[in-house]
């Protein structure tokens, strides 16, 4: 027989102190402010110890809590991917595949209804993440163009799908000033800003700008003035045709180009025949 508490009361836990108050996790789990404030004090009168202290308005855990809500979100993020794979498994071949935020929705979910027209037995699950973050989503494919800080086995099993360019964006009333101006960086891949430059032999916006965790984000800051992104030209064609953004120096071939890294050596048809897609996709992609 397991000892553990009731598991609403987990559920109060996990959400009021990721959140930092019992009125929104109130609001989140759809219950009244006293319903959660009793599952909480049944979980702390449980466990014989306080859980969390005051903080202002709100609430925040004490040395007690943290410890108790790692292991109380890491297990609860086990259930939900777990419960995930079920749903998937009834419904049907679904492939996982993790990817930036920004290649998903600037480039992957558009061209998926070509994908679902030649492959409709497949659904596609995706995991949208920063780059750092990707390869730990336990996806069945990742698509990313900066495997440096992968291990050598996935490397070993990387595919390549197509070239990228990259190229300094801004707004076009910000073009006069890009030799000058404010530079946007990626939290993650800020090597990029690196390897354009020695492809390049250029310096361009040196005064350090925003950075940020997410491609699409150094977009809607360059779209907004706020200074020069380097960003794949695929991601910002859109843009590009419109003229919303322009790309004074234009776009410069990287290395490596943009890969595919299965989760098997053994790769699976369902796998082999995304990949076959991507690339037919992705090479007419710059033309389109």
């Amino acid at each position: 027989m397991r000892t553990l508490p009731p598991m609403s009361t987990l559920r109060a836990f996990e959400a009021t102190a990721r959140t930092g108050s019992v009125t929104r996790a109130a609001d989140e789990l759809c219950r009244t402010h006293g319903a959660v404030s009793r599952q909480l004090r049944q979980l702390q009168e449980h466990a014989g110890v306080e859980l969390f202290e005051r903080d202002g308005t709100g609430v925040r855990l004490n040395e007690h809590g943290q410890a108790f809500y790692d292991v109380v979100r890491a297990v609860l993020d086990q259930l939900e991917q777990g419960y995930g794979r079920v749903l998937d498994q009834a419904r049907g071949p679904t492939l996982h595949v993790a990817c930036s935020a920004t290649f998903a929705m600037r480039w992957l979910v558009p061209e998926l209804v070509d994908f679902y027209r030649v492959r409709p037995d497949i659904r596609i699950r995706l995991s949208m993440t920063s780059a750092r973050e990707m390869r730990t989503e336990g996806a069945d494919v990742v698509i990313a163009w900066d495997l440096s800080s992968y291990p050598a086995a996935d490397l070993q099993r990387a595919m390549p799908l197509a070239p990228v360019t990259f190229g300094p964006v801004c707004a076009p009333d910000y073009a006069s000033r890009v030799a000058t101006g404010v530079r946007i960086t990626h939290d993650f891949t800020s090597s990029a800003w690196d390897q354009w430059e020695a492809r390049t032999g250029r310096h361009i916006a040196p005064q350090a700008g925003p950075a940020f965790p997410h491609t699409h984000l150094c977009i809607q800051a360059a779209l907004s003035g706020l200074g020069v992104a380097l960003v794949e030209q695929r991601l910002v064609q859109a843009e590009l045709v419109a003229g919303t953004l322009v790309a004074p120096h234009g776009f410069t071939a990287f290395d490596g180009g943009l890969m595919a890294v299965p989760a098997e050596r053994q790769i699976h048809a369902d796998v082999a025949g995304f990949v076959a897609w991507l690339r037919e996709r992705l090479q007419p992609s710059m033309a389109r």
